[in-house]
């Protein structure tokens, strides 16, 4: 009896043995096809986790006690294709124009409180609403085609408003930032550029996020944004905005761009503004620092004046 059970159980433990190695394998096999497809999956949806567009719009120009008008764009890349704005023009003719470009989600009907203190101000303002947003045709976005969009609202300023690139200020809050940061690349003839509440690159965003940890998430970026990148390379006055309570991009990261641009010109602090109340919380302060920088943008970069002022000195920081 002994010797039966004995040489028992080299079998049994030779048939685990043998079942154990496949299934390890097939495991394995399996995780890693799964991970792949996870990580297609993520390289096909990167567009529809950047972008937000609202189709609908919440307001019409004549909800508002203001001058605003509806504007249709022909686009840059697609003379078929229009793009949808709105122009709120000042009293004075000769007023600053600027181009406002908007953030990730929502269209220009929602974005309204966001350019108050610029019309405050007296400056004319043009809202664009890149494809895919409010009424602009041309499918979803990408990061190429909104580059193109904030190009075709430049085009329509400079070429049927007659606006002079040396009056003309390009604002881009949010991704609206980082799209900004591209057009002012290629027109530093502006007369200024300014980011609100803007992030360093998309890859730097993901890397606050724990969902993306186990993904190599550099190598499979194809909508990129990557401001840090280019900064250094902007010719033209920048001034920085952040809200110190923003969650949803630290200030660190407007700091960092800040920091990284050569011909920046402040970077104001907007105390307990979050992501999306840095107009309504910035105030007098915010309006006085951006009236300034705009003033003062007509002479800053030439020849005998200060190029870059520190945040501590400027006097547009706070």
């Amino acid at each position: 009896m002994y010797t039966l059970s004995s040489t028992s159980w080299p079998r049994r433990r030779h048939r685990a043995v043998v079942f154990t190695r496949p299934f390890s394998r097939r495991l394995a096999i399996g995780i890693a096809l799964g991970y792949g497809i996870v990580c297609a999956g993520l390289y096909a949806a990167q567009r529809y986790l950047v972008f937000e567009p609202d189709t609908i719009l919440h307001s019409a120009p004549i909800d508002y006690a203001f001058p605003v008008y509806d504007v249709s764009v022909v686009a840059r890349d697609d003379p078929q294709r229009a793009l949808h704005g709105w122009w709120i023009p000042a009293s004075n003719p000769r007023a600053t124009v600027v181009l406002y470009l908007h953030g990730n989600d929502g269209n220009v009907s929602t974005h309204m409180s966001n350019v108050t203190p610029l019309r405050e101000l007296g400056y004319s303002v043009f809202m664009i609403d890149y494809r895919g947003y409010g009424a602009s045709t041309g499918g979803f976005p990408s990061e190429r085609g909104v580059y193109d969009d904030a190009q075709s609202g430049w085009d329509y300023l400079v070429r049927e408003r007659g606006v002079s690139p040396a009056n003309l200020i390009i604002y881009g809050r949010s991704l609206g930032g980082a799209i900004g940061i591209e057009l002012a690349l290629r027109h530093p003839e502006a007369r200024g550029l300014i980011v609100e509440s803007s992030f360093t690159s998309i890859h730097g965003l993901s890397e606050r996020d724990a969902r993306y940890a186990l993904f190599p998430v550099g190598p499979f970026l194809n909508q990129r944004f990557d401001s840090i990148a280019k900064v250094g390379r902007l010719k033209l006055p920048v001034l920085y905005i952040h809200g110190t309570a923003d969650t949803i991009v630290p200030i660190a990261m407007g700091r960092a761009l800040y920091d990284a641009t050569p011909s920046a010109r402040g970077f104001i602090q907007v105390h307990a503004a979050g992501h999306d109340d840095v107009a309504a919380l910035g105030g007098a302060k915010l309006s006085g620092a951006i009236a300034q920088f705009v003033e003062d943008a007509a002479t800053l970069g030439q020849p005998g004046t200060d190029p870059r002022l520190t945040p501590d000195s400027a006097p547009f920081s706070n």
